[in-house]
């Protein structure tokens, strides 16, 4: 496993040069941004979800845009917001997270108005990014709803940024940073250590030996080129990339500490796995499969199973339907009892560690005392050449990163 030191050099020269669409203080290209910076407010991004059954296909085809994908095929995923009728959890829960932010914040007493807008969903970001702006809250922090580094859950969020600048006339006017990739930010990791050690603790408590429970850690799976060209190009972090990698980390650093706590604990197997691929089955995706593992377990001697939501912040669609309806099943059939740990959704510990990246940036925090439980941390503020490259678009215009 690489280790970033604390200046973000990786042991290559970098290059250098002006980050498109960023503070002053992030203009230069900085690996992480040690001078304080007077924002004036906080940008929420979320992916966004359906609020109702007739929002569901042109919600999809948002997601899917420019891919040609007929309604038809959207139909064949619709199906799992059909059965919530047609509405997905992730609206709500941010709402919820941004009135969290908002009481933190203010029991701080920091003074920053928190806008929330989303990719593929109404409130959208353009909306957001203008409502900030007529506010005269012009140099903005964002906040994605999204801890790890890959295309779709950092570099597309970026263009996002870029795209909705140039779109409302608004890049010579509105700045836009971003907080670090928080994956290792101890904030996030403490609801999963949490979870994990608390249904560790009840199987051993029920007589379990410590062997036959099983963790799994689950992620959203993404195409393998999409994987390897994840995190900074230059570096080494395996075949799945900086997300791989990032994944792996810390559901091993959770387990370290779930051990600390539970001595008996170091005997419990664990693995990370996949979920929700949705690409032709010609384009490899990273594997194995959340049910395709659940299946084999028991022939691993397997009697209980404990499964981890690690790549998703709150309880959404995958989290809902793929685990929650198809991976419990599997565990079902498989003759395994099995428990869901909670997702951090609006924890306090999750929500102190989000504000706690905002002071971060508008205090300029020396790299060196920013708190990260795994050696890959901490990220960078300011996203590095060529970072999480889309494999089949190739480079658009992204705030918050040097070029390309």
């Amino acid at each position: 496993m690489t280790e970033i030191s604390a200046n973000g050099t990786t042991g290559v020269d970098e290059q250098r040069g002006t980050v498109p669409f960023a503070s002053d203080a992030a203009a230069s290209g900085p690996a992480h941004v040690e001078v304080p910076v007077a924002y004036d407010g906080v940008l929420l991004a979320g992916f966004g979800g359906p609020e109702g059954q007739d929002d569901v296909i042109p919600f999809l085809r948002n997601v899917t845009r420019g891919r040609g994908i007929p309604d038809e095929r959207l139909e064949e995923v619709a199906h799992h917001y059909r059965h919530f009728g047609g509405v997905s959890p992730i609206n709500a829960q941010n709402r919820a997270l941004k009135r969290a932010l908002e009481a933190e914040l203010s029991a701080r007493g920091i003074e920053l108005p928190v806008y929330w807008g989303n990719r593929n969903w109404a409130p959208y970001l353009d909306d957001a990014v203008r409502e900030a702006a007529a506010a005269g809250d012009t140099t903005l922090l964002a906040l994605s709803t999204s801890a790890y580094s890959s295309f779709s859950s950092c570099r597309q969020y970026r263009e996002d940024y870029a795209r909705v600048l140039t779109d409302t006339g608004l890049a010579g006017e509105v700045t836009i940073d971003k907080v670090r990739q928080f994956f290792d930010h101890p904030g996030f990791v403490e609801p999963f250590f949490t979870g994990v050690r608390d249904a560790i603790a009840a199987f051993l408590d029920a007589g379990m030996p410590p062997s036959a429970v099983h963790v799994l850690f689950s992620t959203h799976s993404i195409p393998m080129a999409d994987a390897e060209r994840s995190g900074p190009r230059d570096i080494d972090f395996g075949p799945g990339g900086a997300y791989e990698a990032q994944h792996l980390a810390v559901g091993a650093r959770v387990m370290e500490r779930v051990s600390v706590e539970i001595p008996d604990a170091v005997d419990v197997p664990w693995q990370l796995v996949y979920q929700s691929r949705s690409g032709p089955p010609s384009q490899p995706w990273l594997e194995p499969d959340v049910c395709d593992v659940i299946e084999q377990l028991p022939a691993q001697g397997a009697e209980a199973l404990v499964i981890v939501p690690l790549g998703f912040v709150s309880d959404h669609m995958e989290v809902l339907w793929d685990l929650d309806t198809e991976a419990m099943d599997a565990a079902s059939a498989a003759g395994l009892p099995a428990v869901r740990t909670p997702t951090p959704g609006i924890d306090p510990a999750y929500v102190a560690g989000l504000v706690d990246l905002i002071e971060e940036r508008r205090n300029g925090t020396p790299a060196v005392t920013r708190p990260h439980e795994t050696a890959l941390g901490p990220w960078f503020d300011v996203c590095r050449p060529g970072c999480c490259e889309n494999v089949r678009a190739g480079f658009k215009p992204a705030a918050a990163g040097l070029a390309p």
